[in-house]
């Protein structure tokens, strides 16, 4: 008995230093009736079953002990219950030891199944950013713009375009060298969706023009004027492909005269344009219908029909009467670089002074051909126009009585290159004070395009009207600031 005693002590006083993984004990061998003996052996106990083993140990050291029991003294028996009292106390250690180790591997294990599961979840959060990552490549980019309006996005778009000349006439090589034709501000908003408005704000001073019959026109003035060219708002999204213009505007009268005088392909209008309307475009005050009618197919059809009140000098004398216009135009597409545009405006409205009224009468017809190569339409192209404008004044006792005039145009631009074109136009019109006489006019123009906001232009004017002939040679720097440019529409 002190044999087991002494190894079993050993065994239970290094029980707090068992590891997980185990040390190699001693397995109790049965040798007759003199006790219990140990031996080495290599096989490792894990703690969880180190209670069990303890137990074995137990109950084999204690059936010896107990068959022996009747022979020994009392005071052995006493001593050994003690003892046994003892190995019970150390086993009860033993096994609140070996709990606690059983705790740390299932800590580890809840740790390691936390840590897996965290992993699960970062690998299933970059696959689906992948995915979406691959979503956005295939299709773009989405913006998100929220619907209030910024202060910034609530100011309209303004621009300043500025006509200079310097100009040489064969009559007063001295005179009239330097002039700043036009100073034009434009202020342009989308109001909302379905509404723009324009107003243009121009600054013009005489000089430097084209008198068609000096002696029938009031002498040329080189005061400065200000007014409003145009003023209007308008509707461009209504049903059935109408768009409705109130206000100011320059009329549908031919392609032309709705351009700005600083977008002229030439320094002047038309010579027929400035002897039945005047110097600058026909603009008066009313409402303009624009439909574009549904037809389809390689033609476009759209008519104008316009009511304004007469402000036209030229035209109208004093009157302020209403006036109407009508305007029809056929757009053809002949090829993928050729297109074709055919127009005729009919205006009606009254003369009228101190000596009385009468009927006024415009007739209008013109085309332009246009020839783009798509590849090549930056380098290359050809724009052909021409035109016929007709007077026809009604006959008003107390009034001269007027014949009715008639006036041609025609003009050419060939596209050298990108930055380079050439021009040039012929015009011929009658006077319509007298049809008797008439004018004519030749030009010679190369233009330089620096850039979208620069252009240079030399041109070369020959005037013919009766009696005379002269010549003037133009220097003419257009400049534009702002997004209006120079505005053709």
């Amino acid at each position: 008995m002190s044999t087991v005693d002494a190894d079993f002590g050993q065994q239970l006083e290094s029980a707090d230093g068992i590891s997980r993984s185990s040390r190699p004990v001693l397995l109790p061998v049965h040798s007759g009736t003199q006790g219990v003996t140990m031996r080495n052996s290599p096989v490792r106990i894990k703690p969880y079953g180190c209670v069990a083993f303890l137990a074995l140990v137990g109950a084999l050291g204690a059936g010896p002990v107990l068959a022996h029991a009747q022979d020994l003294p009392a005071a052995q028996i006493d001593s050994l219950r003690a003892e046994l009292e003892m190995l019970r106390a150390r086993l009860d250690s033993l096994a609140g030891v070996v709990a606690r180790g059983q705790v740390a591997p299932e800590a580890e294990d809840l740790e390691e199944t936390t840590t897996d599961a965290i992993a699960r979840l970062r690998a299933a959060a970059e696959a689906a950013a992948g995915d979406a990552a691959t979503d956005t490549v295939a299709q773009g980019t989405q913006e998100f713009v929220g619907r209030a309006r910024s202060l910034q996005a609530l100011n309209p778009e303004i621009s300043l375009n500025v006509d200079l000349f310097g100009s040489i006439h064969s009559d007063d090589p001295g005179s009239e060298n330097f002039v700043p034709r036009e100073f034009e501000f434009a202020f342009v908003s989308a109001l909302d969706p379905y509404t723009r408005a324009k107003v243009f704000f121009s600054v013009e001073e005489g000089g430097a023009r084209i008198e068609v019959f000096p002696e029938d026109q009031q002498e040329e003035s080189d005061e400065v004027e200000i007014g409003v060219e145009e003023g209007h708002v308008e509707w461009v999204a209504l049903p059935g492909g109408i768009g409705l213009k109130i206000g100011r505007f320059f009329q549908q009268f031919g392609q032309l005269n709705r351009w700005h005088s600083h977008a002229l392909q030439f320094q002047s209008r038309s010579l027929p344009h400035l002897a039945f309307i005047g110097e600058g475009a026909l603009a008066q005050d009313g409402a303009s219908v624009h439909w574009l009618l549904p037809t389809g197919g390689s033609v476009a059809y759209e008519a104008t029909v316009e009511v304004t009140r007469s402000r036209n000098e030229t035209l109208f004398g004093e009157s302020h009467r209403l006036s109407y216009l009508g305007h029809l135009n056929a757009f053809l597409q002949l090829s993928a670089s050729t297109d074709l545009d055919l127009g005729v405006s009919a205006l009606f409205g009254d003369y009228e002074d101190v000596a009385g009224r009468r009927s006024q009468r415009l007739f209008g017809a013109e085309m332009s051909f246009n020839w783009a190569p798509p590849e090549r339409s930056l380098y290359r192209g050809v724009v052909v126009r021409g035109g016929m404008m007709w007077s026809d004044p009604g006959v008003v006792s107390g009034l001269p009585e007027l014949d009715a005039a008639l006036g041609i145009w025609s003009l050419a631009e060939v596209k050298l290159s990108r930055s380079w074109i050439a021009g040039g136009r012929y015009e011929w019109v009658e006077n319509p004070e007298d049809p008797a006489e008439s004018a004519w006019l030749v030009s010679q123009t190369l233009t330089y395009w620096q850039s979208e906001y620069v252009r240079l232009r030399v041109e070369y004017d020959v005037l013919g009207n009766p009696g005379n002939t002269t010549g003037q040679f133009t220097l003419r720097v257009t400049f534009a600031m702002g997004p209006h440019k120079h505005e053709t529409y």
